[in-house]
């Protein structure tokens, strides 16, 4: 049974949107989980908001298709619905969650704009909601609209939330953002990956963030991280030690993007005494593979 659903980024290709608002698209990716009545939380991807790229076959001779837009001489407000700009974060994160009683995504600090998606959940014991078993951070990591880069910001902001809700760093905590740090490139060399990692695919490159602001120093000295959960590489499901954490890719899920790779998911396993972290893939097919023990 899935207690909750982690959308890791990337959940609309919003450069392939020839509207503006993109809510809906947003809205019928998530529609399974809450079909199912399963609770979420989302992080942003670049692609997400990422404005409209023109196919260039528009401009052959069979021209752009003809679109449903108000006249360019009317007053109309809906001519901003062909507007191509895209649908900001700040407009698809308002949408998920006034519609979604389901959705436990959040907007994060106002002061860490650009970046959106910033935001810490307890997670509690089935006996004593009270208890924390584990909390779980989730970061934007930029793209699409602004730079690909977990900001000083959010570094900040990571060091003053955790200080007040797990000041003795006793608690376990797990992290999710979308685009990887430069140390997955440092610890998974596309070939000899296998040597330390696991999973079942070392496809590409890491695709990097562009810059590394000090969230990954943070990281190594407190010892309460575990492990941090990225997607963004469609051909790259692994997970790899480093140093006192592990450094993990999900598996690509849904059905846009590049790459025609077997689709699957991460699964996280999560006991509460003794603590213990265990993580799988599970594929569209029902295969299981690519087990491990990330804390214990």
């Amino acid at each position: 049974m899935t207690d909750f659903v982690i959308y890791l980024g990337d959940v609309i290709t919003a450069n392939n949107i020839m509207i503006k608002n993109a809510s809906l698209y947003w809205d019928q990716a998530v529609s399974p989980t809450r079909a199912k009545g399963i609770p979420w939380a989302s992080v942003f991807g670049n692609h997400d908001d990422a404005s409209f790229e023109w196919p260039m076959e528009w401009f052959s001779a069979t021209g752009i298709p003809h679109l449903h837009c108000p006249a360019p001489s009317t007053s109309d407000a809906g001519a901003e619905d062909c507007s191509f700009r895209g649908t900001t974060r700040l407009e698809l994160m308002k949408s998920e969650t006034e519609h979604n009683t389901l959705s436990y995504s959040m907007n994060g600090p106002k002061n860490l704009w650009p970046s959106v998606s910033n935001y810490v959940h307890k997670l509690s014991s089935s006996s004593d909601s009270e208890a924390a078993v584990a909390y779980m951070y989730f970061f934007d990591s930029g793209g699409g609209s602004y730079p690909e880069v977990i900001s000083s910001a959010q570094v900040n902001w990571f060091q003053q939330k955790s200080a007040e809700v797990n000041p003795d760093a006793r608690i376990p905590e797990i992290i999710f953002w979308h685009i990887p740090s430069k140390e997955y490139k440092n610890v998974a060399p596309r070939f000899d990956a296998r040597k330390h990692c696991i999973g079942s695919m070392f496809m590409e490159d890491v695709a990097a963030q562009e810059a590394e602001m000090g969230i990954m120093k943070v990281f190594e000295e407190r010892h309460s991280v575990k492990a941090i959960f990225v997607g963004h590489n469609h051909g790259l499901d692994w997970c790899c030690p480093y140093k006192k954490l592990w450094l993990c890719f999900a598996r690509h899920t849904g059905y846009g993007g590049y790459g025609n790779w077997p689709r699957g998911a991460r699964i996280l396993d999560i006991n509460q005494q003794p603590f213990s972290l265990k993580s799988w893939i599970r594929m569209e097919d029902g295969n299981v593979h690519s087990e491990v023990i990330l804390s214990s």
